[in-house]
């Protein structure tokens, strides 16, 4: 896969990769509001990017239901620096290798995603 494709691809923003991580979990606005107490309203907002520092407060609820890593969300708001370390390296990698365990199907999917992805770069 060319440079170019990768960057297309991957969440530009943090509401981005918030909204890819909220549908990688098939969940709604409502199911998210539900279970977090954040509003609607702000949830919308804050994945259309009109929200750009979000409150640490509602970004640790957004990790702990979204198993993501709440350092790294903190860094996509830019209160602190990206850490050299194991894992996923960016939201998209963290929405995609949560904490939650995948069913078959999507592991057969995701498989048969990286297996094009593969193929196309050569």
């Amino acid at each position: 896969m060319k440079t170019e494709d990768v960057e297309k691809n991957k969440p530009k923003s943090l509401g981005q990769g918030l909204k890819t991580a909220r549908e990688l979990r098939n969940l709604s606005l409502r199911e998210v509001e539900e279970a977090t107490g954040i509003s609607n309203a702000y949830l919308s907002q804050l994945e259309n990017d009109k929200i750009k520092k979000p409150s640490p407060h509602f970004l640790h609820k957004l990790a702990n239901l979204y198993g993501i890593g709440y350092e790294l969300l903190m860094a996509s708001a830019g209160y602190v620096q990206k850490k050299d370390a194991d894992g996923p390296k960016t939201l998209a990698g963290a929405a995609l290798f949560s904490q939650e365990k995948l069913t078959p199907e999507e592991e057969e999917g995701l498989a048969d995603y990286l297996a094009f992805l593969r193929r196309k770069r050569k």
